[in-house]
């Protein structure tokens, strides 16, 4: 149900190196990195979190251009202005190999604010059906040495004859850091050097002699550095306490069977089920030409849809947090994007301005009243809070779309969600997820929502 980004704290970093021939990057840091943050009582963060995104006209006129060129209007965005590259792209999951030309935009150097020991993209972009784009990160080190070209992900919307299969790339690291499906990860945080500074890199692909171009509206990172924890301070109710918003619940339970292809079917779609119940809270949803291929006798078809459309074909699931995000973002004038908040006092901040945020959490069945189950990975969408500060959660986890409105308490949520290492099931250490989750706004968020946002650090 969840990226591999869990088996980054419990698992050993590959040997295996596999390093593109591109260049490391170059280049002075952006001028005005974001400001370290600080906790309520004015020291430093000791979790610090750096989401930035490049998203408007002015955004794009800079960094690198091969052959891009930024779109202005309402939405600004990336496209293929002329091919300046090509790529014979054997797919390994169809083994087709088919001839692709191919631009790309690389872009400033940001500057992480404090070194960062986990990074993870996201993007927003339309595809038409024979084209494609690819994401990489180019890095340093605070050691001043430069990571590999990891691919972050290959991503197309569709699964047509002419798409690729969106994919994530495994073996990928250098020694000092690894790409865990859709996380780049330093291997051992406490001794080894950590990320001082990116760039990313897009290439945008389509078919020779193609007048079609993906068209790219965001893209961005989240750097983190989150300390190893069991458990966190409870934070206190605050503006979110008896808000609650009217998000539709689906249940992935009620799948259980269809389509195994995607990821053994519905009882693992809590990410997509997660992602319907947003995407359709902010009234968007795949239409009943697009929903068509669905059997007719199954119930929520938009939830098949929403699995089919986030599967990551080299991680046979659909849990893939950034394919999630740049899904609910092929939906008119909508973002997304995936990030780590702080504590449930950022959550209430944005529920208080109508967005609700899908978190990613794992837990046995004794840590969380009332679940009645536990879990090495689940995603369920917060909608609110109860009057008293308990989270209001749109658990997918359900035997039926009637109950999955439950209630969490939320000390018990709160660490679940924000640790970043619990004790399993057989006695021994796993990882938790710090605190990442899904945000999905429009691409024109009201001021309320604009100011939520950027309290959070998403601007």
């Amino acid at each position: 149900m969840i990226a591999a980004a869990l088996a980054a704290a419990a698992a050993a970093a590959s040997t295996a190196a596999a390093q593109s021939a591109s260049a490391a990057p170059s280049g002075a840091a952006v001028p005005g990195a974001a400001p370290q943050r600080h906790g309520r009582d004015g020291a430093p963060d000791t979790a610090p979190v750096d989401y930035h995104g490049w998203t408007s006209f002015a955004d794009w006129l800079f960094g690198a251009h091969a052959g891009t060129r930024p779109v202005p209007g309402p939405r600004p965005g990336l496209e293929i202005g002329r091919a300046t590259g090509s790529l014979d792209y054997t797919d390994p999951h169809t083994g087709v190999t088919a001839a692709w030309e191919s631009a790309s935009w690389t872009s400033p150097v940001r500057k992480v604010p404090h070194p960062a020991s986990e990074l993870i993209s996201s993007w927003n972009a339309h595809t038409p059906a024979g084209t494609w784009i690819q994401v990489e990160l180019l890095g340093r080190y605070t050691d001043g040495t430069a990571t590999p070209a990891y691919v972050m992900g290959r991503w197309t919307a569709g699964d047509g004859d002419e798409d690729i299969r969106r994919t994530s790339v495994d073996d990928q690291t250098d020694g000092k850091s690894s790409i865990w499906t859709d996380t780049f990860s330093i291997d051992d945080a406490a001794a080894g050097p950590l990320l001082a500074s990116y760039q990313l890199r897009l290439t945008l692909f389509r078919k020779p002699g193609s007048k079609l171009t993906p068209t790219v509206w965001r893209l961005g990172a989240m750097a983190s550095n989150i300390p190893d924890r069991f458990t966190v301070p409870a934070s206190v109710p605050g503006e979110g306490a008896g808000v609650e918003l009217p998000v539709p619940a689906y249940s992935q339970n009620i799948h259980k069977g269809q389509y195994p292809e995607y990821d053994n079917g519905g009882e693992a779609w809590c990410s997509p089920t997660s992602s319907t119940m947003v995407i359709e809270y902010w009234g968007r949803g795949p239409t009943a030409e697009q929903l068509a291929w669905v059997d007719p006798s199954y119930a929520d078809p938009q939830v098949d849809q929403g699995a089919r459309y986030t599967y990551d074909y080299q991680y046979e699931g659909c849990g893939n947090w950034p394919f999630n995000a740049a899904y609910a973002a092929t939906y008119k004038d909508m973002q997304g994007v995936i990030t780590r908040l702080h504590s449930l006092n950022d959550v209430e901040k944005l529920i208080k301005a109508g967005i609700p945020v899908i978190t990613s959490q794992s837990f046995l069945a004794s840590e969380l009243d009332g679940a009645g189950y536990g879990t090495s990975g689940h995603l369920m969408a917060l909608v609110g809070f109860t009057a008293e500060g308990d989270v209001v959660a749109n658990d997918p986890a359900s035997d039926s779309d009637a109950v999955v409105r439950n209630v969490y308490k939320r000390a018990q949520f709160e660490t679940i969600w924000l640790r970043t290492k619990r004790i399993n099931a057989s006695g021994g250490v796993s990882g938790g997820t710090g605190g990442v989750c899904y945000l999905y706004f429009p691409a024109k968020p009201s001021p309320g929502q604009r100011r939520a946002l950027a309290a959070v650090g998403v601007v």
